[in-house]
């Protein structure tokens, strides 16, 4: 394969594949994978695909937790907005997302961070590899991964809340089921957060 045709394959791969994410009925359908890029740069045809980030705003924990034990991450899919609260309730951030591009790649519900990986490797379920046998069976930590530059696993199989090395997903729908972050963002939630930590999405 000449050289020109391989980065224009890897090209391809990188826009297309995307955040972790899976159906409830079939999670084992969709990967970790970071971005649909079926829609990521179609955005201007679509105005329900507009970035959001001007339109979430600050929220309170008690309507979602009743307690912030271990700290609270609440991710609203509608403002696309990731909320945090420590432990003590001092430290509150509020961070711009991407979110899934479709209802039925949107899980809601609660879960909780099981494991946090600095430098995560991403690798395509066999069901995406079936689909796509041209993605690498492997993407190591670095800036091709579509998993950016940290990751904190949830207790819900494939879903992840990582970051991004593709900024232009930030404020849209653009994944087929995690929650994406800029990576600066992900590094400071990732040293608050805790394995424990609470998490809901609404």
């Amino acid at each position: 394969m000449s050289d020109a045709r391989k980065a224009i394959n890897r090209r391809f791969f990188l826009s297309s594949a995307a955040l972790a994410g899976a159906t409830l009925a079939a999670p084992a359908v969709f990967a970790q994978t970071p971005d649909a890029g079926i829609v990521a740069h179609e955005e201007s045809a679509n105005t329900n695909m507009r970035r959001n980030i001007s339109s979430f705003r600050e929220l309170d924990w008690r309507p979602y937790f009743s307690n912030t034990v271990n700290g609270a991450i609440l991710v609203d899919t509608v403002s696309r907005a990731l909320h945090f609260w420590s432990e003590d309730q001092t430290i509150y951030k509020l961070y711009p997302t991407s979110v899934p591009v479709s209802e039925d790649l949107t899980r809601r519900g609660r879960t909780e961070v099981i494991r946090k990986v600095n430098g995560p490797t991403w690798s395509p379920t066999p069901a995406m590899k079936a689909r796509n046998p041209d993605w690498p069976d492997f993407v190591p930590a670095g800036p091709d991964n579509p998993l950016g530059t940290r990751a904190l696993y949830l207790s819900w199989q494939y879903y992840r809340i990582h970051g991004t090395h593709d900024t232009r997903k930030i404020g849209r729908k653009s994944s087929n089921g995690c929650i994406g972050l800029y990576n600066q963002h992900i590094e400071e939630l990732f040293d608050l957060a805790k394995v424990g930590t609470q998490v809901v999405l609404i």
